[in-house]
């Protein structure tokens, strides 16, 4: 009896033990309290073990965890969460501004150095969410190249505009990091053309013999009355995954000791990892480290071999200085060694730019990319880390490789750039891809290119296919935005020239009949070859207001206004905040990974931000 009873009462409690710890695997949304906007990058743990996740673009995230268990929900300018896993698998969260801890990290950043330092009683949540990662942005490390804006330019006295598309994504991401982080992005961060292109638009694809279409929109200048906004946008021919041709890649890994830092080395660990799961048997990869020196650590590997791969960059270790110009040489080797003729041969670089040992200027690096990618090899360019980040050479040395850059700040980012975005990041379908508009002055007085500033051409460097431009990969989409002034409209952006004494301008025998407000030509070549071929397309106003353009047309917009902003442009007149975000919620359309809602977050914080700079500024 005793024993029957003893076995009742085990038996009880191994059930209720089990029922306690029962295995659950729990998902939700992490959102800001009261605008309900998703929270993309939030960090979820359970509580006392190493189990984490971070939410995606949506703010969605999923964890395995066990009944019982406690999640923490924090996150860089919001107040920490903790819930505890009851019978309900769904948790959603709602995280409030912490409108002082942000405050007093801009406060701390605008003073000199000798009182820039965090102060010592910055809330204890904050501290453990960015250990050693908040920094004073005006006294860091990090370098950008100095972009001057176009400026406006006569229709009648310079009729032509000529430049490169560029697909390079990077300068959204690192803004994202700097707002996040509570830092007001100094102004030769934002360039805006990679802001307006990290969004994916919907542009109709090619038809025909042209790997790329082009689609255009005339309406109103939403922050300058009275001046209007040309939208062209560019669509490259998407091709199926299993119609890629082989891939012969090359990972080109910066172990030096400036990459021991979490989101740095394990991040691009990490990041490998996922392009490693999208690999099919015929695609191949090698591994090239630098620090001291340079060496391989996987020769060329087949991409269904994917623990071999990622065993090779578990073991990857940082220390050591960086001899950038080294690895590059070796990881071009490399890659003409196991090279596939009709192929995707490219060297995918992973730094922070900080090259300091042998070949490391600029320069010097530029050399190297332009000899070496007459090999046919492409060289695409992936950044990380703060604080020491050298974005001007990882920028030259992916425009000069004939590849793209992008910034990685977080795991979802990696997830955008290798898996969301995986044809347009590594196959090009078009390189050398060259834009060259003439306005017509009947219907156009003026015209300023909005970006593109280290994309501009000469005109003369349309026509010659030595003249190196940017590439476009399979789907990839280019958005370009011209503000003009309209024939008859006064502007004091457009400064007078007294007219010629010994020369007429003449029309051509069309122009006065012409409607034409102007015409874009397109100059691209095929990937393996050095001939470009041409294309033209007329452009007439269809008197669209701006209300009924597309949302491609009105989202564009307002990340480009959102740049001006950022950049304190002198061209920015009456663009307000309010105005993008306004603009940015009636342009939503199809979003599926969330991008476009973060973006209207990012607009809030950068607000919030800039309000606070200006007071700090005031009180100094």
């Amino acid at each position: 009896m005793k024993t029957k009873l003893f076995c009742l009462i085990f038996s009880a409690l191994t059930l209720y033990a089990c029922a306690q710890s029962t295995p659950v695997t729990v998902t939700g949304t992490v959102s800001e309290e009261g605008t309900k906007v998703p929270l993309a990058g939030v960090r979820v743990t359970v509580k006392n073990t190493k189990k984490g996740t971070v939410t995606d673009a949506k703010g969605h995230y999923s964890i395995y965890a066990k009944t019982d268990d406690r999640l923490t929900f924090s996150f860089v300018g919001y107040q920490g969460e903790e819930r505890r896993i009851g019978k309900d698998s769904v948790i959603h969260i709602f995280l409030k501004v912490a409108y002082e801890m942000l405050q007093e990290v801009v406060v701390a950043a605008g003073k000199p150095a000798s009182s820039a330092k965090i102060r010592a009683n910055t809330t204890q949540t904050f501290a453990a969410q960015m250990p050693a990662m908040m920094y004073d942005m005006e006294h860091s490390a990090e370098e950008y190249k100095s972009l001057n804006e176009n400026i406006f330019h006569d229709a009648k006295k310079n009729p032509l505009t000529t430049f490169s598309v560029d697909v390079d994504r990077a300068a959204y991401s690192n803004v994202r990091r700097m707002l996040n982080l509570g830092q007001f992005p100094q102004r030769d961060v934002v360039r805006i053309e990679e802001m307006v292109n990290y969004f994916e638009y919907d542009y109709p694809q090619p038809k025909g013999e042209h790997p790329v279409a082009i689609q255009t929109e005339i309406s109103d200048s939403p922050w300058n009355k009275g001046l209007k906004l040309i939208h062209i946008g560019l669509q490259a021919k998407t091709i199926p995954t299993d119609n890629l041709p082989a891939s012969n890649l090359v990972f080109l890994v910066d172990v030096s000791g400036s990459m021991n830092q979490a989101n740095k080395l394990p991040l691009v660990k990490e990041a490998f990892k996922l392009l490693v799961d999208q690999l099919r048997p015929n695609d191949r990869v090698a591994i090239v480290v630098y620090a001291g020196a340079a060496g391989t650590v996987l020769s060329s590997t087949p991409g269904n071999q994917t623990a071999t791969i990622k065993d090779a960059l578990d073991k990857l270790s940082a220390g050591g200085s960086t001899a950038g110009g080294e690895g590059i040489k070796l990881a071009y080797k490399i890659a003409q060694e196991n090279f596939i003729k009709g192929g995707n041969n490219r060297v995918i670089l992973a730094s922070d730019g900080d090259f300091n040992v042998g070949v490391s200027s600029e320069g010097e690096l530029q050399q190297i990319v332009e000899e070496k990618r007459k090999s046919g090899v492409y060289f695409s360019v992936l950044g990380f880390g703060m604080g020491n980040y050298k974005d001007n050479k990882m920028e030259t040395i992916a425009d000069k490789g004939n590849g793209n850059y992008a910034y990685i700040d977080n795991l979802q980012e990696a997830q955008k750039v290798f898996v969301h975005e995986f044809g347009g990041t590594l196959f090009t379908v078009a390189k050398d891809v060259k834009l060259q508009l003439e306005f017509n002055p009947k219907f156009v007085k003026g015209y300023r290119l909005i970006g593109y500033e280290n994309r501009m051409l000469k005109n003369e460097d349309f026509h010659d296919d030595k003249k190196d431009a940017g590439e476009m990969g399979s789907g990839h989409t280019v958005t370009a935005l011209y503000e003009i002034i309209p024939a008859g409209v006064e502007s004091a952006y457009l400064a007078k020239v007294d007219d010629l004494k010994y020369q007429k301008p003449t029309e051509t025998a069309n122009n006065s009949a012409s409607d034409e407000v102007l015409t874009i030509k397109l100059r691209y070549k095929q990937p393996d070859s050095e001939v470009s071929k041409l294309f033209e397309v007329p452009v007439r106003d269809t008197h669209t207001p701006f209300a009924r353009t597309s949302a491609n047309f009105r989202f564009a917009t307002a990340v480009a206004e959102w740049g001006l902003l950022l950049r304190k442009s002198e061209f920015k007149g009456a663009a307000t905040y309010e105005q993008v975000i306004q603009t940015a919620q009636n342009a939503l359309a199809k979003d599926p990974e969330g991008y476009r809602s973060e973006f209207i977050r990012l607009v809030k914080l950068a607000q919030s931000l800039d309000k606070k700079e200006g007071i700090a500024q005031k009180d100094e």
